[in-house]
């Protein structure tokens, strides 16, 4: 029996997929495309999801149970499905290895500088290879005990932090007109296409009801407005305590916020506790990229089984491994979010729904 997840529980799933790791490096990449206005670029990049995410559910509604791999072979034909689908897998999969890599580097250079890295990225691991093991009914249940708490720890750090707030940063407003805002925008778009790549293998474990389908589409809405509007005040914050120069050299500024902060001039360095809170982010975030393997895998090469499960943690594993460096690394994540996942996902989606609405008009099966 296939597996089925709630419309309420979509929702949280693809707000922590979305959230991903996003709140870190966020500020740093849109300060440097728009300056101090990169914070209003966030929201309007998030906003990208939404069209796109509701064009792959309304594929979901002609295909009922069936993935966009599964969807592809039907409309463009099974020799262009497998290459879309080998495409799909490798981006998939790359990135997946460089978010552990990523896990291990934020927790090495912020908490236990002493410990070897591999120990960071086998205890990653080790949990996202347990939740997908469990299935996807047990990865939307871990999600929607950990994200709450996840959005809780960030709008403590962000509260925490306003005593530390430099009225005057933010000004001037628009001082160099509306072009910068677009590069941000384009900045952000990425986290999207990783939301939509993720939600194109999860149809099949979606509900197809007319009713189900509506609530999965105001899931989507407001999965995007609520990571928006806190990846937003997240720049903002930064910008408003760092400035912008400062915001732009800090790749993780939130951490430097956290090692910031003070409760009651008693306790300082509540970093740890952040980052604790924050470790479910990342294991959503991964968890979900070796999910879209795994389907790419079974859809394209009916490959699937634990021992397929275990060749994705080590090719996973192989990849961290040849990213230890922070630079080399973010710039990787960047080169793969901007030159591969947000062309190939923004590219696909659109053609698969178009092709589809016109041989709905034009009577074709």
């Amino acid at each position: 029996m296939v597996e089925r997840i709630s419309p309420h529980q979509f929702m949280i799933l693809g707000s922590a997929v979305l959230m991903g790791t996003t709140f870190l490096p966020i500020a740093s990449m849109v300060t440097g495309v728009s300056g101090r206005d990169g914070w209003m670029t966030v929201l309007p990049g998030f906003v990208v999801a939404i069209p796109y995410g509701l064009m792959v559910l309304s594929l979901l509604s002609r295909y009922p149970s069936k993935n966009l791999l599964q969807i592809s072979e039907i409309i463009f034909g099974k020799w262009i499905a497998k290459i879309i689908g080998l495409i799909y897998i490798l981006i998939t999969g790359y990135f997946g290895g460089l978010l552990l890599a990523q896990a291990g580097d934020i927790y090495e250079r912020s908490v236990m500088p002493l410990t070897p890295i591999g120990v960071f990225y086998l205890g990653g691991l080790l949990l996202v290879f347990y939740l997908v093991n469990s299935g996807i009914e047990v990865f939307a249940r871990f999600s929607e005990v950990i994200f709450p708490g996840i959005v809780i720890a960030l709008i403590l750090n962000m509260g925490l932090s306003i005593p530390r707030v430099e009225q005057g940063e933010l000004l001037p407003i628009l001082s160099e007109g509306l072009g910068p805002l677009f590069g941000g925008g384009v900045k952000v778009a990425p986290f999207a296409m990783e939301y939509i790549l993720f939600i194109g293998g999860l149809l099949t474990f979606l509900p197809t009801s007319r009713k189900e389908l509506g609530q999965l589409k105001t899931g989507v809405w407001r999965a995007v407005f609520l990571v928006g509007i806190l990846n937003m005040l997240v720049v903002l914050m930064q910008i408003l305590i760092f400035g912008p120069t400062e915001t732009i050299r800090l790749t993780y500024g939130l951490l430097v916020l956290g090692k910031m902060v003070e409760i009651s001039r008693t306790v300082a360095g509540v970093e740890s506790l952040f980052l604790g809170v924050w470790l479910g982010s990342l294991v959503i975030k991964i968890s979900a990229f070796f999910f879209t393997v795994t389907w790419g895998l079974e859809t394209v090469f009916n490959l699937k089984g634990l021992k397929w499960n275990l060749a994705i943690s080590i090719v996973f594993m192989a990849i961290a491994f040849g990213f230890v460096r922070g630079a080399s690394l973010f710039a990787e994540i960047g080169f793969v979010d901007n030159y591969l996942i947000l062309p190939f996902t923004s590219v696909w989606i659109i053609t698969l729904w178009g092709v589809s609405r016109w041989k709905k008009g034009a009577g074709v099966q």
